[in-house]
């Protein structure tokens, strides 16, 4: 065969392997348009019962100022049997929920992923496999509200206040019976103590949902950080431009990049979740400088399939956010239910190598217990046959020989 026969042969091959996953996408694309459709007519809804504008709906504090907490109302825009409520309405005697009408309004079926993601399920109170700390956080925190892993980053905990609780939380514990952010004598705390350590160069601000505070709350934080010569980036932890897309207002992006570099790391779980909304507001962060890091968490049921994963962390780089992690959900009390096997995490990083591009694979993380830090976990590519011999797997799973040179 010419060489030219041998390329067409090969780009046939490569071709074949796509057609399945192709299908699957447009499926996805196809259940995507009748969300929206869906969402229109909830938003309708919402607004109707709320006696709200369209501008309304647009204002994260009429956002907040409306969120459902309370199982009867939810039932009023949310399918629940009659078993649901009342589980719902046991599980939140426990562990509480909050949802603000833009991420309720993406709820387009009974087993969604945005409902499963928002919404308590029984086996939050059945749960007696977690733990409350799993991270050991608690042991973690030297000084104010901070968490410290690691030899030259820290997390500062700014709030325990979220648009929407996440069922997946891995800070439930935090959540408490209301909304505080953290007492300003503890970020006081934290950054005299990250004053007094120059060893620390990179600083997240997360918590809860760091963007909760308001534009002043956090620019009193970013001044006094960025006043440290020895902090060379700041880091925001967020899941808003997910859950409330509407906080991210051009004002506030004008705020954050007065004290680049800025960093913010989001967590778009589902691509039900890429909507105009979280798209127009990564839109606003990117167009600012302000680079976007997504941070996955593996949840069974919900996204832990190949093709499924692939498709978010493909849909994410059309939005200009960058699949950073992929976190193997954390044992934490309530919440084991959603945790896949650690195969199947596997499976999807095999998966992922060779069928897109390398842009659009996050690290699969594990958190280690007790405060330990973080763990990639990769599918072994390499095997040593002896001393500086090795055979080598590609993503087909083909193999060759590689020897070190002398």
């Amino acid at each position: 065969m010419s060489p030219n026969q041998v390329s067409i042969a090969r780009a046939d091959e490569l071709q074949a392997k796509t057609t399945e996953y192709l299908s699957y996408k447009s499926k996805i694309q196809q259940m995507e348009k009748e969300n929206h459709s869906h969402y229109l007519q909830q938003k309708k809804k919402l607004l109707k019962y709320f006696d709200g504008s369209s501008e309304d709906w647009q204002d994260w504090h009429w956002q907040m100022s409306h969120r459902i907490t309370e199982v009867d109302l939810l039932s009023e825009f949310v399918f629940l049997s009659e078993n649901e409520i009342v589980e719902i309405k046991q599980v939140a005697k426990r562990y509480r929920f909050a949802i603000v009408p833009y991420y309720l309004a993406l709820i387009s079926s009974s087993d969604s992923p945005i409902k499963k993601m928002s919404i308590p399920a029984v086996q939050e109170i059945l749960d007696n496999r977690g733990l409350i700390d799993p991270m050991s956080e608690e042991f973690t925190n030297p000084a104010g509200s901070i968490t410290r892993r690691y030899p030259d980053r820290l997390i500062i905990n700014v709030t325990n206040m979220c648009a929407m609780y996440c069922r997946h939380c891995q800070r439930r514990r935090l959540i408490g019976i209301g909304d505080h952010h953290t007492q300003p004598t503890d970020i006081n705390d934290s950054i005299v103590y990250i004053r007094n350590h120059p060893e620390i160069r990179d600083v997240l601000l997360t918590g809860g949902d760091a963007l909760l505070l308001s534009d002043d709350e956090l620019e009193n934080i970013l001044i006094k950080l960025r006043a440290i010569n020895h902090i060379e980036i700041i880091r925001i932890g967020s899941r808003v431009p997910v859950t409330m897309p509407m906080r991210i207002t051009t004002s506030l992006a004008r705020m954050i990049q007065k004290y680049h570099p800025v960093y913010l790391n989001t967590q778009f779980n589902h691509p039900f979740e890429i909507t105009d909304e979280s798209t127009r507001a990564c839109s606003i962060l990117s167009n600012h400088g302000i680079q976007i890091g997504n941070q996955s968490v593996l949840l069974k049921g919900i996204n832990d399939t190949p093709f499924l994963m692939t498709c978010l962390c493909q849909k994410l780089l059309e939005i200009r956010v960058r699949p950073y992690y992929l976190f193997h959900a954390k044992s934490v009390l309530g919440t084991t239910h959603f945790i896949p096997k650690l195969k199947t995490g596997l499976s999807i990083m095999e998966f992922m190598r060779g069928f897109t591009s390398g842009l659009a694979i996050p690290t699969y993380i594990m958190n280690a217990p007790g405060g330990l830090g973080k763990v990639p976990i990769l599918p072994n590519y390499v095997t040593l046959l002896s001393e500086g011999h090795y055979s080598i797997r590609t993503w087909e799973n083909k193999h060759f020989q590689y020897d070190d040179f002398e």
